[in-house]
């Protein structure tokens, strides 16, 4: 079921990803954009495979630069090549065969997914978990004016999961993430989308998905799960979040649209 593979971006990076289909075969799929700091098996990116195996879609999840087993140090990685890489595993699977295509991205790949989604017309739908849509204005938030000041003259910032250790991250990362901002590319997405975030998300500003929202000029869905976090640590929010992205995927994967 599981195919474990690798691709090239067009900067020559290897990509590190997984290719799941269906016993039976299908011309659908999901490519499946994983979190910060996370990898293609992060715990949405497998129960959504999980689940659209049953349903009869495939899924694609892949490492971004330097995370999980993909190549290259992650304090080189910027929105701008992360946004490569999507486009290079959608392309992939285009050549693979896979008819129609959804695009699903977590948190920091949301933000990707959604860049990656304004460059392309041949999407089916689109689907986002607390996506983050001003990287930029949320480290300032999160970070204040002199851990930003101290990230310009060390590149290194506090481990935003939640561990100890500094990690090495360019400061240039900031520096894109300025040239980055979604709103605008949002106004170009054609496919159908998306977002769902916890009313309690202690990382992703909850006006970022609101404006989003506005933002989008095709069939939507904001989903506001009360009480729910960042992380969705609780299990019921965790199982509401992915059955209302992989009801989405499902409904706009299918033969009738």
């Amino acid at each position: 079921m599981d195919k474990r593979c690798s691709f090239i971006d067009s900067l020559g990076h290897r990509v590190a990803s997984i290719l799941t289909v269906p016993d039976s075969g299908t011309d659908r799929i999901a490519v499946l954009c994983h979190g910060f700091l996370s990898s293609k098996t992060s715990s949405t990116n497998n129960m959504l495979t999980l689940i659209l195996i049953e349903r009869r879609i495939a899924t694609f999840r892949f490492d971004f630069f330097g995370q999980g087993e993909s190549q290259g140090p992650f304090e080189q990685i910027t929105n701008t090549l992360a946004v490569g890489q999507a486009l290079a595993a959608l392309d992939l699977v285009r050549q693979k065969g896979y008819r129609r295509i959804g695009l699903m991205g977590s948190s920091f790949g949301g933000l990707v997914s959604i860049l990656t989604a304004a460059q392309r017309t041949d999407l089916a739908c689109l689907a986002l978990k607390c996506p983050v849509v001003d990287f930029a204005e949320e480290l300032r938030l999160e970070f204040g004016d002199e851990e930003l000041a101290r990230w310009k003259a060390t590149d290194t910032i506090p481990n935003i999961m939640g561990g100890t250790d500094r990690i090495a991250l360019r400061y240039t990362f900031y520096e894109d993430c300025l040239r980055q901002i979604a709103y605008d590319p949002a106004r170009s997405i054609t496919a159908p989308t998306v977002i769902v975030q916890g009313d309690k998300d202690e990382h992703v500003p909850l006006h970022q998905s609101r404006q989003l929202f506005e933002a989008l000029r095709v069939k939507k869905h904001l989903e506001m799960v009360p009480g729910a976090d960042h992380q969705f640590t609780k299990g019921e929010d965790f199982k509401r979040m992915t059955n209302v992205i992989a009801d989405w995927l499902t409904e706009h994967l299918t033969e009738s649209h």
